[in-house]
């Protein structure tokens, strides 16, 4: 069970990063791929992504990453069908463990590319890159 916030659980223990990752057949299916902010920021800027945030309205609201799509984690299994399969899409949270989440659901879902920003908002706030409020 995940908690309320974006950080690491306590029972993740096995968890091979910080950020909280699972590795579930990612490697294989090549469709699942942890990010840096910079590596992010560098796709955003070149490219045509589409930019999920699983935070909660209220996080949201506090700051976001410019003509990101926000659906929460806990409503991502019934609203995914808003985002394109086709499309690659870059998803955050605050730190990486909803968006680890969210990019497993993804992936189940059969979407073609997906990236998990690791370090969320947090370490894009912290780098400097321009976030929307």
């Amino acid at each position: 069970m995940l908690s309320p916030g974006c950080s690491k659980s306590s029972d993740n223990k096995e968890s091979p990063t910080e950020a909280g990752s699972v590795n579930i057949d990612k490697e294989e299916s090549g469709i699942y791929k942890e990010i840096t902010v910079d590596e992010a920021y560098e796709m955003i800027k070149s490219g045509d992504y589409q930019i999920l945030d699983v935070r909660t309205p209220d996080e949201y609201a506090e700051g976001h990453i410019e003509d990101s799509i926000l659906i929460p984690l806990s409503e991502l299994e019934n609203r995914f069908k808003e985002l394109d399969k086709n499309m690659p899409v870059i998803v955050y949270c605050r730190t990486a463990n909803r968006s680890t989440t969210a990019s497993e659901i993804l992936k189940k879902e059969a979407f073609e590319e997906i990236y998990n920003m690791l370090g969320g908002i947090t370490d894009w706030s912290a780098k400097g890159y321009p976030v929307e409020r």
